[in-house]
């Protein structure tokens, strides 16, 4: 496993993260393609064992199930400070105000909350899961300081928004002496690759790590056309991200996949990690051969020709799921 710096912090992450929002007990809220604690424990140990440190969960997932399943896993297998555990805030957890979102109590309440789900003491990486339209800027920074003070959170990360958005963030920390966001966990991917535009340029220049979320863009580059799956079948947020006319990008992905004598999901995770700015996809994974494909992805190289000819059929896409009118009409929609 490499372990690359994240953005200009000292902490070293392995090159692949292990995303946990597959993870999480039926009947606490998971989705239908979600796994229970046994078969969610054995994909963290395979990770760990193939030296992948970093975690990434979030308050939200399966209602907090995943959180769960991810502590006790870390404590079984894992000594807690080899461990990179990261998670957010921000997501609906009960019905009713300050349930949801990123005004001072609700993040105080839910920082405390996922450290007991965790059962650890400390968070390393804690990020708001998106931007709140319903409170300052200036609230939510100053109390993501306060934990960060409190002992509580060691780092602070973002994820999904605007680059405006985030670059207000990034001035109004440095302007008020707040603690930094120092990652960006963002979409992208071979077909959704709107980051390009001005996030990720914007992360480059001001140092942040990047660790993006969907790298498979859940499942569309791997899975052979008209492929069945639950996941395919129920998955909404499938259905806002993603076009039909992406199929051709994903064709292509197979066909360089067959001709190197890989699999799509290397080729599509070692696109992603070509980039300089990337420092370490989400990868999840419901089986242990999928975690061994993207552990494996991480000594893949591709050629320019080879991107070229992926990158061709690109077609741009809307972020509707960062606008304020999509979060109003879908109360903390959105598994990502």
């Amino acid at each position: 496993m490499r372990y690359i710096k994240l953005g200009k912090t000292g902490l070293e992450v392995s090159a692949i993260a292990l995303g946990c929002m597959s993870f999480g007990e039926p009947d606490r809220g998971g989705e239908p393609w979600s796994l229970g604690a046994d078969a969610s424990r054995d994909i963290i140990r395979q990770a760990f064992e193939a030296g992948v440190n970093f975690l990434d969960t979030a308050n939200g997932y399966s209602a907090g199930s995943s959180e769960e399943i991810v502590g006790q896993a870390v404590r079984d297998f894992a000594r807690r400070e080899e461990v990179v555990l990261s998670t957010k805030v921000w997501m609906r957890m009960r019905p009713g105000p300050n349930g949801a979102g990123l005004s001072r109590k609700a993040i105080f309440a839910e920082l405390d909350a996922s450290l007991k789900r965790l059962g650890t003491d400390y968070i390393d990486l804690y990020q708001i899961h998106r931007w709140d339209y319903d409170t300052p800027i200036e609230e939510t920074l100053e109390a993501l300081h306060d934990t960060v003070r409190s002992g509580k959170v060691r780092y602070l990360g973002a994820s999904s928004m605007y680059a405006w958005q985030f670059t207000k963030a990034l001035y109004l920390a440095d302007l008020n002496g707040w603690t930094r966001f120092v990652s960006m966990q963002d979409h992208y991917n071979l077909i959704h690759r709107e980051a390009e535009r001005e996030m990720l340029p914007l992360c480059a220049d001001q140092g942040i790590g990047v660790i993006p979320w969907s790298p498979l863009a859940r499942g569309r580059l791997t899975r052979a056309r008209d492929t069945a799956t639950t996941r395919a079948a129920t998955d909404e947020g499938d259905k806002i991200l993603y076009r039909d006319e992406d199929q051709a990008v994903a064709d292509r992905v197979h066909e360089i996949a067959r001709k190197r004598g890989l699999s799509p999901a290397q080729i599509a995770l070692a696109w992603v990690m070509r980039n300089p700015t990337v420092t370490s996809p989400i990868v999840g994974v419901t089986k242990p051969p999928q975690l061994t494909e993207a552990i494996t992805a991480v000594d893949v190289e591709l050629d320019e020709d080879e991107a070229a000819y992926l990158e061709a059929p690109y077609q741009p896409h809307p972020s509707v799921y960062l606008e304020e009118s999509f979060y109003k009409s879908r109360p903390a929609a959105g598994s990502r």
